[in-house]
């Protein structure tokens, strides 16, 4: 197997499932990633064989660092080594409310899924890149998911938004390290997009966006984000690295 690898972590639902599907059907072969055994897990794997590529399963709590060594090896005793990292899994916060009211295991949880783990399971993948021989004619890359949050303050929701936009450091951090070794790295920035995560508020954004709160007037769609990592991921965008692409319908373009 000498083709694109990938691991998707994130992978049963929502934008890391359409991403995994967008890169097996680009024919990549495909780690299909969750937190624990689940249907959705089931269904995710079994849309990317449907795809028609090589896919395994994979099981871990990213929350653990401890285990990012032997979830590689594990993905890459099954479909061949790695060239392509994508960041996907995260959580929201514990509840919305007011910024008095955060709590410590909000915070916590939120810092140590969606910026720790990105930082160090980045960080076992560069090792791996790194001790070994790669082919030339193979792009490599790693794609973090953060969130327009990154950028914009969300009140109810407030320890999200700082996890992510140290999330987004970390992609540019890594870019200035890794361009050298001619792996990019990316930052991908959803907006309001229709997942499992937002399905409480999509239905009243939905409404706004149609109303002018984002200049294409929909809310986007997993698939969508799916296309956008596949693209990336093939290098479709040369000569670039360390970018923060606003994946958000123009919602954070400037205007009066």
């Amino acid at each position: 197997m000498t083709g694109p690898v990938a691991l998707v972590t994130g992978s049963s639902r929502g934008i890391g499932r359409g991403a995994a599907i967008a890169l097996a059907e680009e024919g990549f072969a495909v780690a299909v990633h969750g937190s624990r055994a689940s249907e959705a897990l089931d269904s995710a794997f079994a849309c990317v064989k449907a795809a028609g590529a090589d896919a395994v399963k994979v099981v871990c709590d990213v929350a653990d660092c401890s285990g990012f060594a032997k979830l590689l090896d594990t993905v890459e005793n099954a479909i061949g080594p790695l060239t392509t990292l994508v960041t996907n899994a995260g959580v929201g916060v514990m509840q919305r409310g007011d910024p008095l009211e955060v709590t410590e295991a909000s915070w916590d949880r939120c810092l140590s899924i969606n910026t720790k783990s990105v930082f160090f399971l980045t960080q076992e993948f560069a090792r791996r890149l790194l001790s070994r021989e790669r082919p030339q004619d193979v792009f490599h890359a790693i794609i973090n998911v953060t969130s327009s949050n990154a950028v914009a303050v969300a009140e109810p929701r407030v320890e999200y938004a700082v996890s992510k936009a140290a999330s987004a450091m970390i992609s540019k951090s890594w870019a200035v390290r890794l361009g050298r070794e001619s792996i990019a790295v990316y930052d991908l920035q959803p907006g309001l997009i229709a997942t499992d995560m937002t399905a409480v508020v999509i239905d009243q954004y939905r409404k706004r966006a149609e109303d002018g709160l984002t200049l294409l007037p929909r809310v986007g769609q997993p698939e969508d984000m799916g296309t956008i990592v596949a693209t990336l991921a093939m290098g479709k965008l040369p000569y670039t690295t360390g970018l923060s692409i606003a994946a958000d319908g123009g919602m954070l373009v400037p205007r009066f």
